[in-house]
């Protein structure tokens, strides 16, 4: 089954990653430096033969020996208050993080994909987004630095594939939650699930009429390996296409945690999107990939995993 790199390996996507690809039978190299990234998050894979861990920020080197299949470039901040803490390092993951990434794979003619994301869209004039669409972005406000560093790292990967005929791939993933996403990591799933376990207000942004999709990881992971697994260049979202509102999603945690906690209205963050949905025909129509869990489940799923990691002294 080959074996494969996996940067930003303990982070929330690339830990599940880890385990998705160790269990149908991959080597997986994973790699964090643990700025973002919690070890817990591989812990369980440490005793696994097939598994090793390299401790090093790509901006700096990537460090793997032996062969290489592939490479999940996944290594970034990814909530604001994560990426807004260190804009510089943000910016300088995604473009000459990206380009170590791309060299290693180069080296060993391995598929490449790099995680890429819906904020390349910005505040999109164009509902729901597909791919073709160019965004409506904000090159100078204080979250470019995430949006422009994903952004150059699609360009760079896509100038890899012309320049080098490397075989590479992008995936624009959408709002994505479920068990180790980090508690109040700046993301609404975990604010909204952790403060109603707390019994204190849910705290939304603006009105509330501000929208997003939410896809379980689930089925985010099955859909970046079934990209991962083709021959498919182009961007794909790889997303949940139902979208609800701030005040549905608070209202759905509610009835799901039994919380008895009110809603706390506050000023919109600058440059905070509006509506957020994917166009996932071309999902559907090159990968025969769909979601398929829904979002009460998924909210349940994810409650009861901090629940549990409360009950273990884990915050």
């Amino acid at each position: 089954m080959g074996r494969i790199v996996v940067t930003g390996a303990a982070g929330f996507i690339g830990s599940h990653l880890c385990d998705a690809l160790l269990a149908r039978g991959n080597q997986v190299v994973a790699v964090d430096n643990l700025s973002t990234g919690r070890a817990q998050n591989i812990a369980s894979l440490e005793s696994n033969e097939a598994f090793t861990f390299v401790r090093a920020d790509v901006v700096d080197t990537l460090p793997v020996d032996g062969p290489v299949d592939g490479v999940l470039h996944f290594a970034s901040a990814a909530s604001p208050p994560e990426y807004l803490a260190i804009p510089l390092e943000t910016l300088d993951v995604g473009s000459i993080g990206t380009r170590r990434a791309l060299d290693l794979a180069l080296r060993h003619n391995a598929r490449f994909l790099v995680a890429s994301t819906s904020e390349v869209y910005g505040d999109p004039l164009e509902h729901p987004q597909a791919e073709s669409y160019c965004g409506n972005v904000d090159t100078t406000g204080v979250r470019a630095v995430y949006d422009e560093a994903k952004r150059f790292a699609e360009t760079v990967t896509m100038t890899y594939h012309r320049v080098h005929g490397l075989s590479t791939a992008i995936v624009r993933i959408f709002n994505t939650y479920g068990p180790r996403l980090a508690p109040a990591d700046g993301r609404v799933v975990s604010n909204f699930l952790v403060q109603a376990i707390e019994g204190k207000p849910l705290t939304i942004y603006g009105d509330g009429t501000q929208t997003r999709s939410f896809c379980y990881v689930d089925d985010e992971v099955a859909g970046i390996l079934a990209l991962f697994d083709s021959d498919v260049v182009e961007p794909v979202n790889i997303g949940n296409p139902v979208e609800l509102s701030m005040v549905d999603l608070a209202k759905l945690v509610l009835e799901v945690t039994e919380s008895s906690s009110e809603l706390a209205f506050e000023e919109l963050p600058a440059g905070d999107p509006t509506r957020r949905r994917p166009d996932i025909t071309r999902a559907r129509s090159l990968l025969g990939w769909e979601p398929k869990v829904a979002l009460r489940d998924g909210l349940a799923r994810t409650h009861d995993w901090y629940i549990e990691e409360r009950s273990r002294g884990l915050t």
